[in-house]
């Protein structure tokens, strides 16, 4: 049995942590809160967009560059992590599954060339190794993300699969479903998914609406599909935001759990062992006054 010096020292460790985890755990609270908000209240929008989207078949005449599909030889990931860790497998997910699209283009017949886009210090410092991989990091749009500096990194992607610089784009992260629950996704960001190239995919037929537009579906679909796509983008990193705030509230949630049981088994182990020496104590003195008599 360890000494009551040990024991006290472990038991001082511990409370320190303890606290450290619940502060940390009110901290991410107070972010995910706000971060709830945000993504609660982006989603009806970027979804009602994206349907609309969605519904105009380019068999109707309707093309735009972001509808272009065309052989794929050049792969675009962009990687959404987060700047610090302390949030359980929600980082170590996001990277699995891009490992697991680099093995999947790799074992195709044509291996196409993928690059990838970091957003998060952890996927930046790990990929980064790989060489020629990463062509562009932005971690520091994580601190701030405000719509109109999101717009730019977006428009800069769009402008690439324009010019033919990429063929398809791919987006990884984490989907928030709500504190505990993560979904890890990957989304195909472009060429644009219509529901019929959906149904095809899927071999049923696609439910679509018949919208009127006005002054006319060309017209609209050029200004729509950009304000879309941006929205799309937004959305996408107001998700892992709020999903990462949830998986480091419940991670910080579980330490301070875990730090108050072993606070328990620890006071018990510090009774056994002062109840132990104060047993010894007294087994001594009666011994030596035992030995006095005699």
């Amino acid at each position: 049995m360890a000494n009551l010096k040990e024991v006290r020292t472990r038991i001082a460790s511990v409370s320190s942590t303890q606290q450290i985890t619940s502060a940390m755990k009110m901290v991410s609270a107070a972010k995910f809160r706000r971060a709830q908000n945000a993504i609660l209240g982006m989603r009806p929008y970027a979804a009602q967009l994206g349907a609309i989207m969605a519904d105009i078949d380019i068999e109707d005449g309707v093309q735009t560059p972001y509808h272009e599909t065309r052989a794929v030889n050049r792969v675009l990931l962009v990687v959404v992590t987060s700047n610090k860790g302390l949030c359980g497998a929600f980082n170590s997910n996001v990277i699995k599954e891009a490992n697991a699209r680099l093995k999947h283009y790799k074992s195709q017949d044509t291996v196409p060339e993928v690059k990838m886009i970091t957003l998060g210090k952890r996927a930046t410092e790990l990929f980064s190794r790989l060489k020629e991989l990463v062509v562009e990091s932005h971690d520091d749009l994580l601190d701030t993300p405000t719509f109109d500096s999101i717009c730019l990194l977006c428009d800069s992607i769009m402008q690439s699969f324009c010019d033919k610089t990429y063929d398809k784009v791919e987006i990884i992260y984490n989907q928030f479903k709500n504190s505990l629950t993560q979904i890890l996704s990957t989304e195909q960001f472009l060429p644009v998914v219509t529901n019929a190239a959906a149904a095809e995919s899927d071999h049923k037929d696609a439910v679509r609406n018949d919208y009127i537009y006005e002054p006319g579906k060309v017209q609209i679909l050029k200004e729509m599909v950009p304000m879309t796509l941006r929205s799309q983008f937004y959305r996408i990193i107001l998700d892992s935001l709020a999903a990462e705030h949830g998986a480091r509230m419940t991670a910080m949630q579980k330490a301070t759990d875990n730090a108050t049981e072993l606070l328990k088994e620890l006071r018990l182990s510090y009774n056994k062992a002062r109840q132990a020496a104060i047993t010894n104590e007294i087994i001594e003195i009666v011994s030596g006054s035992e030995a006095l008599k005699s």
